[in-house]
């Protein structure tokens, strides 16, 4: 597979009162083409300002980074013209439609009358944005402003786009819609490099990911290879808060309970057969008078494997 972003040991620190603050601490990396990549991780962990050093946006102090084969360093108008970028904030005029906006985004990259048109049909078409394309985009719902402003990102045909939380703001049904949409992009043969805090966002695009906290990338693979990290099954048990020690105190050193996860709640158990460690633990805590709010068994997801790559659930949190 060939390597369409390489990034060596990148830096990014901010002064702030007293000092310097940290924000990625030295990421390596590597993205193939025609994946789509995920950048997973709490707002905080560094993931827009990784974003940001790649796209040209912010500059790097250290280390090297390699976008569609230039360095960004040296070559950001090389990276700039091979890159599609969509930030949180969103890129469109709102006091023009739509399909001004796309016009005009061709021309900026010095396309034809004939290859603006073309291009812009093709994006009206696959990010379903015919029914609002003529409309001022302040009439937009939360939806069609973000498909816009992927189309946007798209209409010079990058060779990679970069999405920084996509959906954040985005009710289930729409967050749903770009989803799928963003898949359907993927046809077009280019990579897809996403941020996101959302793990069920990643587990469905993502090809592969990278869990990124504390500046710092703690793991990468697929989504499917980092679950089974984690072998067995999964209980969650709701207690009482003030009954919540003497229940972990109870399950502790019990053998058929593999691990009990630090400061969860509900509490969570990682046992190897969850279906015969649901009796026992229902038994065990019944005989000491422990009432149960709560119970559920499941199977890893990639909430598991950032709580046991980081040693805390994936929070949000104001940061770079």
């Amino acid at each position: 597979m060939q390597s369409v972003i390489t990034i060596k040991d990148l830096k990014k620190k901010f002064p702030v009162k007293g000092g310097f603050y940290e924000a990625v601490r030295g990421v390596n990396l590597e993205v193939f083409e025609k994946e789509i990549f995920g950048f997973l991780g709490p707002n905080g962990a560094g993931k827009t300002t990784t974003l940001r050093m790649l796209t040209t946006l912010l500059p790097i102090d250290s280390g090297d980074a390699f976008v569609a084969g230039y360095n960004v360093k040296t070559q950001p108008q090389e990276v700039r013209r091979r890159i599609g970028f969509v930030s949180q904030e969103g890129g469109a005029d709102r006091n023009a439609t739509g399909r001004e906006n796309l016009m005009l985004q061709g021309r900026l990259y010095g396309m034809s009358q004939a290859e603006v048109k073309q291009a812009a049909n093709h994006l009206i078409e696959i990010l379903s944005l015919g029914e609002c394309i003529d409309r001022f985009v302040t009439t937009y719902s939360g939806g069609q402003r973000r498909r816009l402003d992927v189309a946007l990102g798209m209409m010079h045909k990058p060779k990679i786009l970069f999405l920084d939380e996509p959906t954040t703001g985005l009710d289930p049904q729409n967050r749903a819609n770009l989803w799928n949409q963003i898949k359907a992009l993927k046809k077009e043969g280019i990579t897809i490099f996403i941020t996101s805090h959302y793990l069920d966002e990643i587990d469905f695009l993502a090809d592969r990911l990278a869990i990124m906290d504390q500046g710092k990338i703690v793991e990468v693979g697929t989504p499917k290879d980092l679950k089974r990290q984690i072998s067995g099954d999964i209980i969650h048990i709701g207690v009482n808060k003030s009954e919540e020690e003497r229940t972990i105190q109870i399950l502790k050193g019990q053998s058929f309970i593999k691990e009990i996860a630090p400061d969860t709640q509900p509490i969570r158990l990682y046992v190897e057969q969850g279906d015969v460690a649901l009796t026992q633990i229902l038994r065990l805590l019944d005989a000491e008078k422990i009432v149960l709010e709560s119970i559920s068994l499941s199977v890893p997801t990639l909430d598991d494997v950032f709580l046991k790559k980081t040693g805390h659930a994936l929070r949000e949190e104001g940061g770079l």
